[in-house]
């Protein structure tokens, strides 16, 4: 987050310029001052000190504070350690763990709870209104969709999960307003599912795309989640970006969760419950 507001403070109003300066001088006293005494320090006004945390990606000066507060407390660096051949048993299990530890961390920090917000709406509308969520994926990103509309199927919500292209065309044609598309990428890059969310676009359906920031899918959907790491999109076998879609989409399930009736709901999964029971050894 300060290395953000570092690279970011030449692009910056003059004004904001000197909030950005305030925060990096003494970023743990910034999250615990008041609006006003912020304002008087930078000599700038209260709506500056606002827009400055806006400028920077955050919702206000309460969720600019939070994610601060979160970066200046971690022990964990956000840095990325590539596996080296010669590493040991011990190396590897290290960096592999670390990794994921910090793309968690640095994602809490940085993520919008405004855009995780509109998503949650989104699919709260859906399943309301008994309204399709499919959730197309391609490669590694396909077993994400799966493991997404399995959390969403014990829900009781009428949901799918397509992995090849051809498929994910045919649901997308077959989408019309109300309905909500959820689409996994690693690189946002990817034809088929770029092709399938311009046509459940053109159907109406909301179309939710967790993917990197700067990327084509994350400019194509309504509603984009930035689920950024440093591990590149075209390693063999993607890890750090796996968990990280995986846990936003738990975000996502317990958000809808919440809001579902708990009446209709908690019965239902107790029953499922129930019934799994026989499934198992004694």
């Amino acid at each position: 987050m300060l290395d953000r507001i570092k690279a970011s403070i030449n692009s910056l109003a003059p004004a904001e310029q000197r909030v950005a300066r305030l925060v990096l001088a003494d970023p743990r006293a910034f999250a615990s001052l008041p609006v006003t005494e912020l304002a008087e320090r930078a000599h700038v006004s209260k709506p500056t000190v606002v827009r400055f945390c806006r400028s920077m990606g955050y919702d206000g000066l309460s969720d600019f504070k939070l994610k601060l507060v979160g970066t200046v407390s971690e022990g964990v660096p956000f840095i990325h350690r590539s596996v080296d051949l010669d590493d040991k048993v011990s190396d590897v299990m290290v960096k592999v763990i670390d990794n994921n530890v910090a793309a968690f961390l640095k994602y809490r920090n940085d993520a919008s709870s405004g855009a995780m917000q509109k998503a949650a709406e989104a699919l709260i509308a859906s399943c309301q209104s008994k309204r399709r969520i499919d959730f197309f994926g391609a490669g590694n990103s396909g077993i994400v969709a799966q493991d997404a509309q399995h959390k969403f199927f014990r829900l009781g919500v009428s949901t799918n999960a397509y992995s090849d292209g051809h498929m994910q065309v045919m649901a997308a044609s077959m989408m019309s307003p109300g309905d909500c598309l959820v689409v996994v990428s690693n690189s946002g890059r990817t034809r088929d599912l770029m092709d399938a969310t311009d046509i459940a676009r053109k159907h109406g359906a909301t179309t939710i795309a967790i993917t990197c920031s700067g990327s084509p899918l994350a400019s194509a959907a309504h509603i984009h989640l930035a689920a950024d790491h440093p591990e590149g999109y075209d390693r063999f076998s993607p890890m750090t970006s796996r968990l990280l879609h995986l846990m936003v989409i738990d975000v996502l399930a317990t958000l809808v969760a919440l809001r579902l009736d708990s009446a209709e709901l908690l019965p239902k999964l107790k029953d499922m419950k129930q019934y799994l029971r026989s499934k198992r050894y004694a």
